[in-house]
């Protein structure tokens, strides 16, 4: 087989060359770009693995630690508790679908530009990250933030999406110190704590109003931290495109910041909605399950924010798994109830937890995701979003 070339402009015929003349320079080309990609594949086979045995001994921590504290509280007990909740779990379900609904409002609320984001498409991003989240464990909130946009990004830009949910995040992330800042301090005015939970609760109200002023400082000043950080890894061989990514983003969180001041009230009291439905299931999960004491709506505040803190200091546990029923227990007997009666909210909430999930999981299949496939479109999106884009 003989390819044609056109003629010069000197006249000439065209000049037909063999496969064997041209095949050389496209090896050539292939060979330059292969070992960029297999870099790539590499980077991201090397990170997975990485993870996976400390998912698998996180996990299995997890497990043993939640059939501790089950078998310590009675397992019989438990299981009287959940059967006085019985059709109640719907009332929870449709009070948790709460926390659903207002934060995705509140990204909807982040897009910046001409991009805006329609509620069935922001929630059903959110519960598709969330299951991927919840189901990987081992730095969950590297996957399922960014899978939330990724998992829609047909509807709207890769970029704009990633924006949209860190913007989103750093409202949550206030409402979360406040939160844990005023639930700390109820639990050390209003209850007489063993010494070492009261030392604990002074740390977290000495250290959240710092985190606070330290989140805000950022922000106000427009500190050029996430790119520093980039540029500082970049000169020890990351990529560059990393580097223009936090750049890009940067400058959208802060072009936010000076452009969108009359949306911030609304998006907090999306945020203190989120925590409030969160207060209001517990109080009704433990009107259910609790026969010694009546809740409050004071020890009801107090359990949902040392949920809040449980939820952020052990992200990397599975469904927090065995975390949530010792620390949920321990308060719980503090506050006057049965440890049981804690472990037995925990296991609730964590059922609550399995049902969204798997809510998840049915909206990736009936998108034709793979939970792998889900995951690897979140890595895509940390990497290069505008590769992302192209992919769609």
């Amino acid at each position: 087989m003989r390819l044609a070339l056109s003629g010069d402009p000197s006249g000439d015929p065209p000049r037909h060359l063999a496969i064997s003349e041209v095949m050389p320079y496209f090896v050539g080309a292939v060979r330059l770009h292969r070992p960029k990609v297999m870099a790539q594949d590499s980077a991201r086979a090397s990170h997975q693995k990485k993870f996976t045995p400390l998912g698998i001994v996180f996990t299995v921590a997890g497990v043993l630690l939640f059939a501790y504290f089950v078998r310590k509280a009675g397992v019989g007990q438990i299981l009287e508790g959940i059967k006085k909740l019985g059709f109640g779990f719907v009332l929870i379900i449709a009070i948790s679908s709460i926390r659903h609904i207002v934060r995705s409002l509140s990204w909807m609320l982040c897009f910046d530009g001409p991009d805006r984001l329609r509620f069935w498409d922001a929630l059903r991003g959110r519960l598709m990250g969330d299951a991927l989240g919840n189901m990987v464990g081992v730095a969950s909130a590297l996957v399922s933030e960014p899978a939330k946009p990724a998992m829609i990004r047909d509807r709207v830009p890769l970029m704009a999406g990633l924006t949209a949910i860190a913007i989103e995040n750093i409202f949550y992330a206030f409402s979360v110190f406040v939160s844990i800042f005023s639930g700390m301090a109820a639990l050390l005015l209003s209850f007489d704590l063993p010494k070492p939970l009261r030392i604990a609760g002074q740390v977290t109200l000495i250290t959240i109003p710092f985190l606070i002023a330290l989140l805000y400082l950022f922000v106000r000043r427009q500190y050029r931290f996430i790119s520093g950080v980039l540029g500082f890894l970049h000169r020890r061989g990351l990529s560059e495109r990393w580097v223009e990514n936090g750049r890009t983003l940067e400058n959208s969180v802060y072009g936010f910041y000076r452009r969108s001041g009359s949306r911030f009230l609304p998006i907090f009291l999306l945020e203190a909605c989120f925590h409030l439905a969160g207060v209001l299931e517990i109080y009704v999960t433990l009107s259910f399950i609790s026969a010694t004491l009546a809740p409050t709506f004071l020890t009801a505040f107090i359990l949902e924010s040392v949920n809040r803190v449980i939820n952020v200091v052990f992200k990397f546990i599975p469904l927090r798994m065995g975390v949530d029923e010792a620390g949920t227990g321990k308060v719980a007997g503090v506050l006057q109830f049965t440890e049981t009666t804690g472990v037995t909210l925990a296991i609730i909430r964590k059922s609550r937890d399995v049902f969204w999930t798997m809510v998840g999981v049915l909206l990736l299949i009936q998108r034709g995701w793979s939970l792998r496939a889900a995951s690897r479109a979140a890595d895509k999106a940390i990497a290069d979003p505008t590769e992302g884009e192209a992919g769609i």
